[in-house]
């Protein structure tokens, strides 16, 4: 089966932010898992309304016999969710509603699918509209193009979501240019939203032995976490809990796996579902990014998943720390 390509309005019912102050914000003192909350130029929205309205947004979906995929360039250029057709699964969760929360460093954020952040925080324009080009490639498959300018240093950054003819994955690669004679600093990482429940256990390479959090203040064995791990919100985990499984994790925890620990580039999840009471069968997610590309696995139960990408813009990057999920999200290269 060939790739559909398909450009056409989709309706989503959506909690429209209040318009953005009108003068400048400068909150270079702002501390949140360490960013330095400097937006200018970008316009900070600080209210959030609380009734729907029905709102059109410029989707595209990418499909072939395997999956189907929903982007949408409108909200920071993330993928909205995918579905594999044999059973269903919704193996990228697809939030029916768009309901935004101030964790944005410019103000609205909203869950779900995939958002693909740089160059630093929950991206700046993570609620703003991204330019989009589709491109039918030789080979059958088809790319969705979504980028910009970054606002602070005119950076240029995007990310292609390719499906191809009979492969049963989508395939997200980032292109960072650093478009001036200075090097710039720049972080890239992905935050990929999952449905979780008891039964939802966490892959990770065999290799990784520990983790930290945000900004490495705080060190724990990983994936059997022993004793207090002394984060914003500190848990005592025992003689030892294993982390992998959504149930053991008792409230919002961030691991990352600091760079050079593991020799491995994948991060994985099984939702082993109870059929009588979630009427769904068993999910896999895999995720897998190219080792040369300096990519490593983190995870964020919010639960959720992270996985940090450092990239080179210029002669070097010096990234930045970041954080933060909403439903069960993780943060992974899906395929680079």
């Amino acid at each position: 089966m060939d790739v559909i390509l398909k450009h056409e309005p989709m309706t989503i019912p959506t909690y429209e932010p209040y318009a953005a102050n009108t003068l400048p914000f400068f909150l270079e003192k702002k501390a949140y898992q360490g960013a330095t909350g400097r937006i200018y130029p970008v316009p900070y929205t600080d209210r959030l309304s609380n009734k729907p309205v029905d709102k059109e947004y410029d989707s595209y979906t990418l499909e072939n016999e395997h999956v189907k995929v929903v982007l949408l360039p409108e909200l920071g250029g993330k993928i909205h969710g995918a579905v594999d057709k044999h059973n269903n699964y919704e193996f990228i969760y697809q939030n029916t509603v768009i309901k935004p929360a101030m964790v944005g460093i410019a103000g609205p954020w909203v869950s779900g699918g995939v958002e693909f952040n740089w160059p630093q925080h929950h991206r700046p324009t993570t609620f703003m509209p991204l330019e989009a080009t589709p491109k039918k490639n030789a080979d059958g498959s088809v790319t969705v193009w979504m980028g910009e300018a970054e606002p602070f240093h005119r950076m240029r950054g995007m990310v292609g979501i390719t499906v191809y003819p009979g492969r049963s994955y989508v395939e997200a690669k980032a292109v960072v240019y650093n478009r001036t004679d200075t090097p710039l600093p720049f972080m890239w990482w992905n935050n990929l939203a999952v449905r979780v429940h008891s039964q939802y256990k966490a892959t990770f390479p065999p290799d990784v032995a520990y983790g930290n959090d945000h900004d490495r203040r705080a060190v724990i064995p990983f994936p059997v976490m022993k004793g207090v791990y002394k984060t914003a919100r500190p848990f005592d985990y025992g003689k030892g809990t294993d982390a992998t499984w959504f149930s053991n994790i008792k409230l919002p925890t961030s691991v990352m796996v600091m760079r050079g620990q593991s020799q491995m580039n994948f991060l994985g999840g099984y939702r082993a579902d109870d059929r009588r009471l979630h009427r769904q069968p068993a999910g896999l997610h895999l995720h897998h990014a190219r080792r040369d590309q300096g990519v490593h696995p983190g995870m964020v139960p919010h639960p959720c998943h992270r996985r940090n990408q450092e990239r080179h813009a210029g002669r070097r990057a010096v990234p930045e720390r970041e954080g933060r999920p909403g439903s069960f999200r993780r943060a992974a290269h899906l395929r680079a």
